[in-house]
Order: structure tokens, then C-alpha cells, then sequence
């Protein structure tokens, strides 16, 4: 299925369903025409003698020397083969493709001055599945992503390397075997591909989507944290909530009252239980995940208008007259990733506190050391607890903003940039760790509310019990671990976890 886009008009979901599903993408037609008077006007102006930055001068420090007519179309080769001082490993598969996406939507807007043909390149790679190989490091957010972006540009040069079929080989060999010719780029249409925040956005994006997935799962296992630990579900009150009146908390409450409801756990211990309060890891689940809600969100609604932004330069305004401004410069992002990480860092907290919790007989209500079913012959979660402790530390040390480190580059002419790619590029790592530490938390609660039989847990976390016990069985004695936790994980990561429970319980991103 061709996912059809409306530049301008591009939703969250659709960004989602191109991350994750892989699919074809391409602009609507009605967006042809305009973008056709755009690269006229670019056109004219290449044919003239009056100099306009980017178009026949040379590019930042270097834009006081003019460039000749007949050198255009070698002034953009350069620029691109120029540029591409990318360092690192490849970027994931399905984040090249957002960042394709991402760049066709901004030259859809019709205000870059590109030629269609640049658009149907772009749109054919993504349909024959040509992946252009993009090194993971090398942009500081502004003047866009010079160097991410110059990798892609390559492939459609001709140049460079990409993938196809999971096979890596040069761009020329990647264009020919999907039957595409490469392109000779006319004015600025070399300078439109580069200038521009799409890498930082894509996975600013992949960020969002995949804390998402574990923001939905934490909330499934700190419901289960709570049955395991006989915790009270009185502080999830919708009132409590509606009285404080932020959003994000008051849907991950009524999440936790829809997953908790009909526990026969919690019936048996509504009277007479001894304890005044929980812990906060279990009382203030609300006050913590629906703040880290709000900070999705807040940071999905910058992330959309970036999406559907024209961040090149100059830029072909509605009366025609080329500007040059800033668009380039993805503060709004690296802002975004900043939120972004926080929220991660913080969901993780919470989530190996539960952990903790649980594996400590001092403060789990009766559940034995370590969740072992002979402890001190076995260990049982003792070193699944303190690896969690390990990945939740290191987000934290991620966790610095990325926002605040500006550098002066480009013979300070770039004086001061948004570090917004390698701010957004850090949360693929710390989500990882995020997943890795709510799996852990659904084999712990798991193994604790196994614990409390015959007593069950509620009929929608026996849902998510049956999922993680598809993949991991019961803890009955020692045994090689690794597995266990990398398949908890994988759990999470696949959003399998989270399609357990029925749908509407689970807040979305909307807000």
C-alpha cells in the first residue's frame, strides 16, 4: 500500500505508519504544478546576472563569490560530494526511509525550487526500496544536516553507497539494478536536498514513536508491579486527578484503573491491610508516567510541524522572490529531543524502582528474596534487578540537554547551531535501554503475582501475562538468563506487550 501524503497536511499517524511498516511513499499530484513554477522561478534567476545565495554563489563563508551559468550544475555536484564527511556506522533502514519521506514532504511545499524530477526520484527510491547508506554522525543541526543529508543526495548522483535488499553497494549500482537513472541536479537543487532538518527529525521521530511504545508498556507493568506488591489502587482516584488537572496524569490514572480493574488481588486486600501508603513508585505512577505523557506529547505536536516544514534555503516565497533565512536550524527539534529524553530517562526511573521493589523482601509485602522459589540456593532476579539499575544510570548520563552545547562552526559564520541530530540520535540507544528495563519489570511483576496464587491479577493484565509468558516462561529455578531478558524486551520493543490489552485503555499521543 502507497502511503499518500499532503504536504502541509501530513499527520503523526502517517509518520508512524512509515516508520514502522516500511511502506511506499508519495506526495499528492495536485502538489506537480507548483512545484514546477517554483523551479522556473529558480531557472530565471540561474539564467540572470543578479547573484542570489545558493543558487550561482558559492555557500556560506563562500557566498560573496558568484558562479558563472555554465558552472550551476558543477557547483552543485561539488556542494554534495563535498559534503559528505558523515563518520559512524549506517543509520537504521527504516530512519533513512522517514528522512526520504521527510524530504519529499518539504519539496512537496513547493517552495524549495527543485524540479519534479528530483521529487519522482525520491519517490521511485522509496518504492524500489533504495536506501541510501547515511553515517550515523557528522551534523550539528544547522545549517540543516549538512553532511546526513549529502549521503542521501549522493545516491542520486549516482554516488556514494546504499542499500538494496539488505545488500550494501554503490549508489550507481543500487540506482541501476532498481531500473533508475541517476540525476544531474540543476541550481540549488543540491543545496535544497542538504539544507534541511530531516535527519534530525527523523529520528527525533523514532525517538517519539518507540517512547511511546514503551510509555504504553511501563503502564501495563506498573499495573502489574502494583498487584505483585499488594499495592493500593486508591491513589489512581479519578478525582485526585481531575483536581490536579494535567492531562497526561489523569490518563495514565484512568490507564492503571482500567488495568487493574476486577483484580481479585486487590479485593483481598482492600480491608485490613496494615500499610497507610505505598512507596512512590507505585503510589505516584500517575503523577511521574503522565508527566513523561505530557512531555511526549508536547514534543509530538513540535516534531508534526516540523514534518510538514520547509526547513531549506533560501526559499521561493508566494510572490516569487527568493529569500534567504534560517529555517535550517532545528532548534524546535533538538528541544524536542531534550523533552524527549527526559521522559524516557524518567519512565525508566520509576519503572527499576518497581523492580527493585519487588525483588526486596523487606518491602514487597511477602513475596520471597529475589522473586527465587529457593532462595539462596537460587538467585532467581537478583542480577536481572541490578541490570536495570545499570541501563537506567546510563540514561541518565544521556540525559544531559543536547540543546545547550552550541559551537561555532564554518569559519563562524554558523556561530551558533542546534546539536538537534546527535540529540535525537541518542534516544535509539536510551529507548533501547527503556525497553530493556520495562521487560525486566514484566518478568519481575509476572513472577510475583505467580506468587499470590490462587489469588489472579485482573483480567486485562492476565492478558499481558499470558503475552510475556508466551516468550518467557515461569521462573522455577535458576537458568541462563540473557534469553529471557531479551525476548522480555523484545516484548516491549514490538509493542507486543501493548497489543495484549484491549484498545481505548492505553493513552495515545493525541493528548
Amino acid at each position: 500500500m502507497t502511503i499518500v501524503l499532503k504536504p502541509g497536511h501530513v499527520t503523526l499517524q502517517q509518520l508512524e505508519m512509515i516508520y514502522w511498516t516500511g511502506e511506499p511513499v508519495r506526495i499528492e499530484p495536485s502538489c506537480d504544478a507548483a512545484i514546477e513554477r517554483a523551479a522556473a522561478r529558480i531557472a530565471e534567476i540561474a539564467a540572470g546576472n543578479e547573484p542570489v545565495y545558493g543558487i550561482n554563489t558559492g555557500f556560506g563563508k563562500l557566498a560573496s563569490i558568484k558562479i558563472d551559468a555554465a558552472d550551476v550544475a558543477t557547483l552543485q555536484r561539488n556542494l554534495i560530494l563535498s559534503h559528505c564527511c558523515g563518520v559512524g556506522a549506517p543509520l537504521p533502514e527504516n530512519i533513512v526511509r522517514l528522512i526520504l519521506s521527510l524530504k519529499l514532504i518539504s519539496l512537496g511545499r513547493a517552495a524549495s525550487g527543485v524540479r519534479l524530477a528530483v521529487v519522482r526520484l525520491i519517490e521511485d527510491m522509496l518504492e524500489s526500496g533504495v536506501v541510501p547508506l547515511i553515517p550515523e554522525k557528522g551534523s550539528v543541526g544547522a545549517s540543516g544536516d549538512l553532511a546526513p543529508l549529502a549521503h542521501m543526495a549522493a545516491v542520486m548522483m549516482g554516488q556514494g553507497e546504499a542499500f538494496l535488499g539488505g545488500e550494501r553497494m554503490s549508489g550507481a549500482a543500487a540506482l541501476e539494478r532498481a531500473g533508475l537513472k541517476p540525476i544531474e541536479f540543476a541550481a540549488k537543487e543540491g543545496l535544497a536536498l542538504i539544507n534541511g532538518t530531516q535527519t534530525s527529525t527523523a529520528l527525533a521521530l523514532a525517538g517519539l514513536f518507540r517512547a511511546h511504545r514503551a510509555a504504553q508498556a511501563a503502564l501495563i507493568t506498573g499495573a502489574l508491579s502494583t498487584d505483585a506488591a499488594m499495592g493500593s489502587s486508591a491513589p489512581f482516584h479519578p478525582d485526585i486527578h481531575a483536581l490536579r488537572g494535567h492531562k497526561g496524569q489523569i490518563d495514565a490514572g484512568t490507564a492503571l484503573r482500567g488495568l487493574l480493574e476486577g483484580s481479585p488481588i486487590r479485593e483481598s486486600h482492600r480491608e485490613g491491610d496494615e500499610r497507610v501508603q505505598d512507596p512512590y513508585c507505585i503510589r505516584c505512577q500517575p503523577q511521574v508516567d503522565g508527566a513523561c505523557l505530557d512531555l511526549l506529547r508536547m514534543a509530538a505536536r513540535t516534531l508534526e510541524i516540523e514534518a510538514n516544514a520547509v526547513t531549506d534555503n533560501p526559499l521561493v516565497l508566494s510572490d516569487y522572490s527568493v529569500v534567504s533565512g534560517g529555517n535550517f536550524h532545528a532548534e524546535p527539534v533538538a528541544f524536542a529531543a531534550d523533552q524527549l529524553a527526559i521522559a524516557v530517562s524518567e519512565i525508566g526511573a520509576i519503572a527499576q524502582r518497581r523492580i527493585a521493589l519487588l525483588v526486596d523482601p523487606a518491602l514487597s509485602f511477602g513475596l520471597p528474596a529475589f522473586l527465587a522459589r529457593k532462595p539462596g540456593l537460587n538467585s532467581g532476579l537478583m542480577i536481572a534487578e541490578v541490570t536495570s539499575a545499570a541501563l537506567m544510570s546510563e540514561n541518565k548520563q544521556m540525559t544531559h540537554p543536547a540543546s545547550v552545547d552550541s559551537t561555532p562552526t564554518s569559519a563562524n559564520q554558523e556561530d551558533h547551531v542546534s546539536m538537534a541530530c546527535h540529540g535525537a540520535r541518542r534516544l535509539l540507544a536510551m529507548t533501547e535501554n527503556l525497553f530493556a528495563i520495562i521487560g525486566i519489570e514484566a518478568l519481575t511483576a509476572a513472577q510475583g503475582i505467580d506468587f499470590r496464587a490462587p489469588l489472579t491479577t485482573s483480567p486485562e493484565l492476565a492478558r499481558a501475562i499470558h503475552a510475556i509468558r508466551a516468550v518467557v516462561p515461569a521462573l522455577e529455578e535458576d537458568r541462563y538468563m540473557a534469553d529471557d531478558l531479551a525476548a522480555a524486551g523484545q516484548l516491549v520493543a514490538s509493542g507486543a506487550l501493548s497489543a495484549s490489552i484491549n484498545a481505548g485503555i492505553l493513552p495515545g499521543l493525541e493528548g
